[in-house]
């Protein structure tokens, strides 16, 4: 059986992605927004990062009159240790239910990705990570989404601290709500045939596009849990014995497609990050192929993803679609596939 022909039987046999259901407000638009972080903000960045204790703070929206009371912690690994990002990624809490009528209506607890340095260009990198969440929302509603945000640092006595760029990502019970599935508890790794071929693919082939080597769709780090930087979600309606459980990758920071000055090969070797290894699963090739198809028809809107960030500068933005179009020279049919990147799948 022929490739291409094979792109064609997988169409009837590989399950369609998860249908979109309700989006919480804050991640129903697109738009970026402007924030106000009041609180403890010397202490969080200049203090200790492992076990402490939540900081009260308050967190305001530009422009609405919404004032929100929230506690904030130190939050990631690479990211929180003092050597690799000076100002740490952050967790958000709010100390009572926003109203119903606010933008955080919902929301009971974000992720924050922050600008890890203070000097300009490391907001470049936050851009990227973030085009990457959006570059997967446009493959496939089952991923986590993303609100942009120009984040004003003010310390408690009113100083102001910083103002950067930073992202809100969707936690993952409201993902879990909207895919209509929930996150699935699972121990220190997951057989392989468990996992959804066409989401499994789906998600190897975007790390590949984006080249990032740092997750694990099937084991964590260990004493982690499963499974490293994918979130696995129950499929309720899976037959017994049968796949149940979707993968949906997040945190892109270690990426070619950032290139982050602090990101290395999970190896450790001196092969730069910006060399893609194909990481997907020969059991998966079969939807691999359906997903490249499913790639090249999107291949204008995820180019263009990168001109509808216009803090994103010129520079940048040419070297990640430069980077992007490589990708699609590879995937640019099925006997390339196979030569370039199924030959070297994962067994």
């Amino acid at each position: 059986m022929t490739w291409r022909l094979i792109s064609v039987v997988v169409t009837a046999i590989v399950a369609a992605p998860a249908a979109a259901g309700p989006v919480t407000p804050l991640f129903a638009a697109g738009d970026p927004i402007r924030l106000e972080i009041r609180g403890p903000i010397s202490a969080i960045v200049d203090g200790p990062r492992e076990k402490v204790t939540p900081r009260p703070s308050e967190l305001s929206l530009f422009g609405s009159g919404e004032r929100h009371p929230i506690a904030l912690t130190p939050r990631g690994i690479t990211r929180l240790r003092r050597e690799t990002c000076r100002f740490p990624p952050l967790r958000i809490e709010f100390v009572t239910p926003p109203a119903v009528t606010s933008l955080f209506a919902g929301q009971r607890r974000l992720k924050l990705v922050t600008h890890c340095r203070q000097a300009e260009h490391f907001q470049q990198y936050v851009l990227l990570e973030y085009a990457a969440y959006r570059l997967y929302n446009l493959l496939t509603p089952a991923s986590f989404r993303v609100r942009l945000a120009t984040l004003d640092y003010i310390n408690g006595n009113g100083r102001p601290y910083v103002s950067r760029v930073g992202f809100l990502i969707e936690d993952k019970d409201d993902l879990g709500r909207r895919i209509g599935q929930r996150p699935a508890a699972v121990g220190d790794s997951v057989g392989l045939f468990r996992l959804e071929p066409r989401a499994a693919a789906r998600s190897a082939l975007f790390q590949y596009m984006i080249g990032n080597l740092d997750w694990s769709m099937k084991a964590g780090p260990a004493g982690e849990g499963c499974c490293h930087n994918s979130r696995l979600f129950a499929l309720p309606s899976a037959r017994s014995g049968a796949a149940d459980l979707l993968t949906v990758p997040y945190d892109f920071d270690f990426s070619g497609l950032v290139n982050a000055p602090y990101a290395v090969p999970p190896d450790g070797s001196d092969v730069s990050v910006r060399r893609r290894v194909y990481k997907g699963y020969c059991h998966h090739n079969r939807a691999a192929l359906l997903a490249a198809v499913e790639f090249r028809s999107l291949r204008p809107a995820l180019l263009a993803e990168f001109a509808a960030i216009p803090q994103l500068d010129v520079r940048t933005r040419r070297k990640a679609v430069d980077y992007l179009e490589e990708f699609f020279a590879e995937i640019a049919s099925d006997e390339r596939m196979a030569t370039k990147l199924l030959a070297g799948c994962l067994k």
